[in-house]
């Protein structure tokens, strides 16, 4: 199948790993010409030769008020526009609700909130202004459903990043530039996986040890498993395509049935 990618302008978020890598890989290897953005610029240059194809890099912290105008700005002088953007910047711990201090909600929220909504709104007009593009936002099936596990102040942010695409795919929908949403479930990889990580948190939390936290995981999920970035990646990359051309305002669940709602 021809996703009509090929030669498009994308810019990624939280490209230098997880989901924003894989999301960048598929991206490139549809013949994309992708601007990997991330905090850290030696882990963006490893991505970027992972990514392979037309890919550039921007180290920016995207909590910053004129990162977005930036971001896209760096699209525009890379590859001559902006197509696509992907919003996947983010992060969570496992912190119950009585132990977060008003900065940690302040993070999340800039991080999850006003960080996408100032590279959407950047992009969305030079999008409508080039006839068509496409943003995916990356938000979480915590958002949907709040989980025990997780900082609460990371459900309340990605509740509010499905919101905020909504806005704008009802404002944008009219000049070609459609707004989804995904909301992936628990993911294989270095949040989880990494020392000190999301199994680690809540096993310290629960007085027992990861392997068991991981399992607890796999067993919520009727499928039986956690989820991989590729599989997210895949249907965020659909998303950005020409062959999604009927879609938006929607937020398309990534999360092997694991949040027992049908919207």
């Amino acid at each position: 199948m021809d996703l009509g990618l090929d030669g498009k302008a994308c810019v990624v978020t939280g490209a230098s790993r997880g989901i924003g890598l894989a999301v960048a890989r598929g991206l490139a290897g549809e013949g994309a010409g992708v601007l990997l953005v991330a905090r850290h610029g030696d882990a963006l240059v490893r991505a970027a030769e992972d990514v392979g194809g037309r890919a550039e890099t921007l180290a920016l912290d995207l909590v910053v008020p004129d990162a977005g105008e930036r971001a896209i700005a760096a699209c525009e002088e890379a590859f001559g526009g902006i197509d696509v953007l992907v919003n996947d910047a983010g992060t969570s711990q496992a912190r119950p609700l009585e132990e977060l201090p008003d900065d940690e909600w302040q993070r999340q929220w800039d991080l999850h909130v006003m960080a996408p909504m100032r590279l959407m709104r950047a992009a969305a007009p030079r999008m409508a202004r080039r006839g068509a593009g496409r943003i995916v936002n990356v938000s979480s099936s915590s958002g949907k459903r709040p989980s025990g596990n997780l900082d609460p102040s990371y459900s309340v942010t990605k509740a509010a990043e499905l919101s905020l695409s909504r806005v704008f795919a009802d404002r944008w929908a009219g000049e070609g530039v459609l707004v989804n949403a995904v909301t992936p479930g628990p993911v294989e990889g270095e949040l989880w996986f990494e020392p000190g990580g999301l199994a680690d948190q809540i096993a310290a939390r629960q007085g027992t040890d990861r392997d068991a936290v991981l399992e607890a995981v796999r067993a919520r999920t009727p499928v039986g498993r956690m989820g991989t970035a590729e599989e997210i990646a895949a249907v965020v990359v659909f998303l950005c395509s020409a062959r999604a051309s009927n879609v938006t305002g929607a937020a398309w669940s990534v999360d092997g049935g694991s949040v027992p709602i049908i919207l």
